[in-house]
């Protein structure tokens, strides 16, 4: 909850540093309890980006964490989850795809809204209020990004584009421009 107001709140800075998104996704597999149950396509040509590590850290083991609970093998899924890094137009894009059964297209819209839980996910074992998608959604925006949701038919994708035309590292920090909704009506 606190994250989610420091990154809708105009006044929050991002730390920015030289990052290797190749090496940071690494990283970040590492620590998950599933990390060989996950296909890894990592272009040799991404290059050093100016990001929020902690912020960007988060965000990857959100739609990571995601992907494995809802989408992997322990949900059916006939193939694991793919996480792809490519350098596309301009950008760097992050996909996260799950194989699984997807989002009912009504709700899919909803998905990273605060609070907003699919009907399949709101079991107490599965833990979570969904904010997880919704945080993902606003490190993309603060990082001047874009935040795309789709079905795959089957499972979903998560795209996050950041732009190459970043400020270098080290300048005074910019200020987020996430200006999420905030949240409102049922918090289920």
């Amino acid at each position: 909850l606190l994250e989610s107001e420091r990154l809708a709140s105009p006044h929050a800075a991002l730390l920015r540093e030289h990052i290797d998104l190749a090496v940071l996704v690494h990283d970040v597999v590492a620590e998950l309890p599933h990390e060989d149950e996950l296909e890894l396509d990592l272009a040799p040509d991404v290059p050093l980006m100016s990001l929020d590590r902690t912020r960007m850290r988060l965000m990857l083991r959100n739609l990571l964490d995601n992907a494995l609970r809802h989408g992997g093998r322990a949900a059916g899924a006939t193939q694991p989850p793919r996480l792809s890094l490519r350098r596309v137009e301009g950008a760097v894009e992050i996909e996260v795809r799950d194989f699984g059964p997807g989002v009912d297209e009504a709700q899919l819209e909803h998905l990273a809204e605060p609070f907003f839980r699919t009907d399949s996910a709101r079991q107490r074992a599965t833990g979570g209020v969904g904010l997880g998608m919704y945080l993902c959604k606003l490190v993309a925006l603060a990082h001047g990004g874009s935040f795309e949701l789709r079905n795959a038919k089957p499972g979903l994708s998560v795209r996050v584009r950041l732009s190459l035309a970043q400020p270098p590292a080290g300048d005074a920090p910019d200020t987020m421009r996430a200006r999420a909704p905030r949240p409102r009506g049922d918090i289920a």
